[in-house]
């Protein structure tokens, strides 16, 4: 029984939106996850999808991805991505597969740790955050203490967050993200949403104030699924 993590699987079963905009190595990416997951993961195992699952606009076209990833092996955690426009209500999502438990405010065990997380959203930075972003930046961070909130409730004191966007900005400053993960003695923090080689020195791949921070887009990982605990 083991847990893994893997995000932006940008499958695109029922549109076209081919990656390889973003390098070579999208060639073919969906069967390189599919054989690489069918390969690492057990049925007993749970795998963490750090968002942009789908590139289906609605959930009619992303429900042959979804259809997919529900047959691949393990339980499945998801938080949303930027691009997942098909995401409803987690109620309404939570009813669809036996396999497959969406979070939005909410939590999920494995073994005697929390999953908790969310989104996210770009942090403040000098290229673009607008009173906008300030506005959604401050929802999510919200909506991510909301499901901590939520674990400690119950009791949980070993937590592990996911979410799409990184806790920083590409200078890896503190952030409102940092400060609440801190606050709550989060144990690991995993996240997605960077792409190419040049993105990826933005995200934050270390051990800060006790919290191990995880890039683990599937690009950056290869496409292949990281194990984060046995």
């Amino acid at each position: 029984m083991s847990l893994y993590a893997i995000g932006d699987l940008h499958f695109s079963t029922s549109v076209n939106k081919p990656m390889v905009v973003f390098g070579e190595n999208w060639a073919d990416h969906e069967n390189k996850i599919i054989n690489n997951w069918k390969a690492k993961v057990k049925e007993d195992d749970t795998v963490l999808v750090l968002g942009d699952t789908s590139w289906g606009i609605n959930l009619e076209q992303a429900k042959q991805d979804l259809d997919i990833i529900h047959n691949l092996p393990g339980e499945k955690i998801f938080i949303k991505g930027n691009h997942d426009y098909w995401w409803t209500t987690v109620t309404g999502l939570n009813k669809l597969y036996d396999n497959m438990k969406f979070i939005q405010t909410n939590f999920y065990e494995y073994k005697d740790y929390a999953i908790c997380g969310g989104r996210g959203w770009i942090c403040p930075n000098d290229v673009k955050f607008d009173s906008n972003d300030e506005k959604i930046y401050k929802r999510e961070e919200n909506r991510i203490k909301l499901s901590l909130e939520a674990a400690r409730k119950k009791g949980h004191s070993k937590i592990i967050v996911i979410t799409h966007y990184p806790p920083t900005n590409d200078k890896l400053e503190e952030s409102i993200f940092t400060k609440l993960y801190e606050e709550y003695n989060v144990e690991k923090v995993i996240y997605g949403h960077l792409h190419g080689k040049e993105s990826f020195k933005m995200g934050l791949k270390e051990k800060r104030n006790g919290i191990e921070y995880t890039l683990a887009s599937s690009d950056y990982i290869d496409f292949n699924l990281i194990k984060l605990l046995d």
